[in-house]
């Protein structure tokens, strides 16, 4: 029986093209079967009352993900959310979730945040981003 890889994949739904993109790549790869732990952008977190409630939402989703995949384009360093579910993978779980960073295609500037909390940086490939998620897990 081959293994079910749980990923949480953070995005921006500003830039949601990249994250589908991403999850059609992993999709279509042969032997390679995984579960999708992401917040789909209907998904009901997103009308939270607080910023607690969907902290712990967001939570809740990477709790059971072996890895948390994150697009690093420069976005990212701007944005609080994903700051902070680097934290939550780094810090709410007796053991941390690794973290993946995919560095976007042809981008010239990437996310320093992202990358130098990275347990990995990849390049925008499958073969690089699937070799990537079996290491760190």
């Amino acid at each position: 029986m081959a293994n079910v890889y749980n990923l949480f994949i953070s995005h921006s739904w500003a830039y949601g093209d990249a994250y589908e993109k991403l999850v059609n790549m992993i999709d279509n790869k042969s032997y390679f079967s995984w579960k999708n732990y992401s917040v789909p952008q209907d998904d009901p977190i997103h009308d939270a009352s607080n910023q607690q409630l969907l902290y712990e939402a967001i939570k809740r989703q990477i709790s059971p993900s072996h890895v948390v995949i994150i697009l690093a384009g420069v976005y990212a360093t701007y944005s609080k959310w994903i700051n902070k579910e680097i934290e939550i993978a780094e810090n709410e779980f007796f053991n941390s979730k690794p973290i993946l960073a995919i560095q976007p295609w042809g981008a010239e500037k990437t996310s320093k945040v992202v990358k130098e909390n990275a347990d990995l940086v990849v390049g925008w490939n499958t073969e690089s981003i699937i070799s990537g998620i079996r290491q760190l897990v």
